[in-house]
């Protein structure tokens, strides 16, 4: 273990305690939560997400940052991507259930509206979850990976993430061979529709820092993409 190691560590334990330990931050962070979902959403991917990216970085190369790779404008990004997950929680978490009910299982709304833990509402929870991850899900991660190239592309810089993104050239240079089978194939069903499942099933107020907490995990899967796509 290298000093930056214990370093992050215990920045990390620094950074969280005060939610667990302090009913004061704790009670401001669910107002402010709840008042500001969308700026709470912007901040807990900014932040959450980026920090996965960062692990990812370091089980790539041994370091949590490097030149060229662009933490603050990483972070720039994952805020806007955390304000159109937050939609998409909206959009589906309302839209799912009501469909269901349109199909004929007319408790579905009413099971999400429920604190008890149902068969039903895992159901329900489960259909949210994969709706959202077939329809959204590959949109959101493709956007994601040309903006990441387009990040490294201009050295990382924040300047260089607001030049015009060449969408069309960074998108046919995709290895889709790694993004099909590995990003979409195997994360999709195997992680994210079981973990957002889990996600649908807590109170509505937790749901995206929850999410955001998945972000962690999404760093250590695209350095597994990445290390992929560099072997093939």
């Amino acid at each position: 273990m290298k000093r930056s190691d214990l370093f992050v560590i215990l920045g990390s334990i620094l950074f969280f305690l005060p939610f667990f330990v302090s009913s004061t931050v704790y009670g401001y962070y669910n107002s402010f939560n709840a008042e500001h979902g969308m700026i709470m959403s912007f901040v807990k991917f900014a932040v959450l997400a980026t920090f996965g990216e960062a692990i990812g970085l370091r089980i790539r190369t041994g370091n949590f940052n490097q030149k060229g790779f662009g933490l603050i404008p990483r972070a720039i990004v994952w805020g806007f991507l955390g304000l159109t997950i937050k939609l998409a929680f909206v959009i589906f978490g309302v839209g799912t259930p009501a469909f269901l009910k349109y199909l004929g299982l007319v408790d579905a709304p009413a099971a999400m509206q429920s604190t008890a833990i149902t068969s039903l509402k895992v159901l329900v929870a489960f259909s949210i979850s994969t709706t959202m991850n077939i329809i959204y899900a590959p949109i959101m991660m493709t956007f994601h990976k040309i903006t990441d190239t387009h990040i490294i592309n201009n050295g990382g810089t924040i300047a260089g993430l607001f030049k015009p993104i060449k969408f069309g050239e960074i998108f046919s240079n995709i290895n889709w061979n790694v993004q099909w089978n590995f990003v979409f194939k195997k994360t999709i069903p195997f992680f994210w529709i079981p973990a957002h499942t889990i996600t649908f099933l807590l109170p509505a107020d937790f749901q995206v820092l929850f999410a955001a907490l998945l972000g962690i995990v999404l760093g250590v899967l695209l350095a597994i993409a990445s290390q992929k796509s560099i072997k093939q």
